[in-house]
């Protein structure tokens, strides 16, 4: 069916206009980046194809290449690119400043908030660690490490060294799971007990392990897990 053959209601365009954007589905949102359609399907069917390759997820959308969303029939290179601008604009507003560095980071929810803009969709292992006073405000985070897609290697001693410079009185070591499961493995539990050790050695406390998924996260101080 033609997107002209739809009521009013149902075109993504008259919908948003007499609406407005938050009544919108994924899929609607999508058509109006995607544009038009083709010959055989009307744009809301290239948008709810686009959604169904990535699972329904528009994080997995936002993780695909060129080649991977272009190689779609009806997505080429210009459609592409408005997609990309769209969601790299929706991951530049999230990280602007949500206040949270001018308050004390006193859970691990408030660390969530503040790390998920940097980690949401990523296809690859990060490892960030945030530098705090001794009451718990945030002096500078900052990426330590980048891996592959299940597992990524830090240095201690970096951490220790920027933590002095920094004159940093606790540290908060934050890493994601792109599998999606935020339970630590074997190595995740012998690098959050060498940055404990090598952080007591030089008086500074590591607060906390949070490993981050798109939608949940696990705290190594809320599990008692080899912080004590």
């Amino acid at each position: 069916m033609r997107i002209k053959e739809l009521c009013a209601d149902e075109r993504p365009r008259e919908k948003m206009f007499s609406k407005g954007a938050g009544a919108m589905s994924n899929a609607e949102l999508l058509a109006i980046l995607i544009g038009s359609g083709t010959k055989k399907e009307n744009v809301l069917e290239v948008a709810n194809r686009l959604l169904a390759s990535a699972g329904g997820k528009l994080s997995q959308i936002a993780a695909m290449d060129r080649a991977g969303i272009t190689a779609m029939d009806g997505i080429g290179s210009g459609r592409y690119a408005s997609i990309a601008a769209a969601f790299e604009l929706g991951r530049r507003c999230c990280l602007e400043d949500p206040g949270l560095d001018k308050i004390p980071l006193c859970d691990p929810e408030m660390v969530f908030k503040m790390m998920i803009p940097h980690m949401k969709g990523l296809d690859h292992e990060e490892l960030w660690v945030i530098f705090l006073t001794r009451a718990n405000y945030v002096i500078h985070k900052e990426m330590i490490s980048l891996g592959g897609l299940s597992a990524t290697v830090v240095d201690p001693r970096l951490v220790v060294r920027k933590a002095l410079d920094k004159r940093a009185c606790g540290i908060i070591m934050v890493h994601n799971h792109p599998s999606g499961n935020p339970l630590p493995g074997k190595e995740d539990l012998e690098q959050t007990a060498g940055m404990r050790k090598a952080m007591a050695t030089f008086d500074i406390t590591l607060l906390d392990h949070i490993i981050i998924c798109d939608d949940r996260f696990y705290s190594f101080a809320d599990e008692s897990t080899y912080l004590a």
